[in-house]
């Protein structure tokens, strides 16, 4: 996990960029995310609102937001009562023009905050799935770096409708909408292009109780799989993190 500096950052002369980092479960991690905007000498605010960090109120004083995933849904606002306010703060960075990155949960709240119906319970998906990029993702700043097929790591089992004026960017066969933009640096992933293969086994020791309830033959899946999948996964995923971070 990526700590937050208490200074700003100098890229090439001027002030770099800031990020902000909204966490919404424990032991998520910025993954192949993380990794790029370090290389970009980015300056990380990370807030675990999980845990009742403060959000900023708007998008003033950062260039981007990141909101992860986590175990929640995007509509358990009773247990998670700054759902709402994350929601508006999704559509001022982006009303700003300010590049918004949302992944699987992070994905599903953003369809909401844009208009997107959240279906709950319906679409379980869990470990490295192909998706497809389309005909607009082969066209698209970010998405158009990778091969037209690739098979990222897949963890959650709620997933939307495409927002109004979304572009869908990728798709599945279990789940439509895997990938969307609004406008121009608005991006929302389903799938966990983060979780390189290093971030799956953390992933595995932290929620192995979890695990072994609900994947109880992950152990012995896991290394074949990653030994087949993770290379590749792991490239694309860090060919989209990059080309997102130049969106910023």
């Amino acid at each position: 996990m990526l700590s937050v500096p208490n200074h700003t950052a100098i890229r090439g002369g001027r002030e770099a960029m800031r990020v902000l980092i909204v966490q919404n479960y424990q032991n998520t991690g910025l993954g192949q995310v993380g990794k790029a905007l370090l290389e970009a000498g980015a300056e990380i605010d990370l807030r675990g609102a999980h845990e009742g960090a403060p959000l900023p109120e708007d998008s003033h004083g950062h260039d981007a937001i990141v909101v992860l995933g986590g175990g929640q849904n995007a509509l358990a606002d009773e247990e998670y009562p700054y759902i709402p306010a994350l929601l508006g703060l999704m559509r001022d960075f982006s009303a700003r023009d300010k590049a918004v990155l949302g992944i699987c949960l992070g994905s599903q709240l953003l369809a909401r905050a844009f208009g997107g119906k959240n279906m709950i319970g319906t679409a379980p998906e869990f470990g490295w799935s192909t998706v497809r990029v389309t005909g607009e993702g082969t066209a698209d700043p970010v998405l158009r770096h990778v091969p037209q097929a690739i098979t990222p790591f897949q963890w959650h089992d709620d997933t939307f409708s495409l927002p109004p004026g979304a572009l869908r960017l990728a798709t599945g066969d279990a789940v439509e909408n895997q990938a969307f933009r609004i406008g121009r640096a608005t991006y929302g992933f389903q799938f966990h292009f983060e979780a390189d293969r290093p971030l799956v086994r953390d992933w595995n020791a932290a929620f192995s109780d979890y695990l072994s309830a609900r994947h109880p033959d992950w152990p012995q899946r896991h290394d074949l799989d990653a030994a087949t999948f993770g290379p590749g996964a792991d490239a694309a995923g860090l060919a989209i993190a990059r080309a997102w971070v130049a969106t910023v």
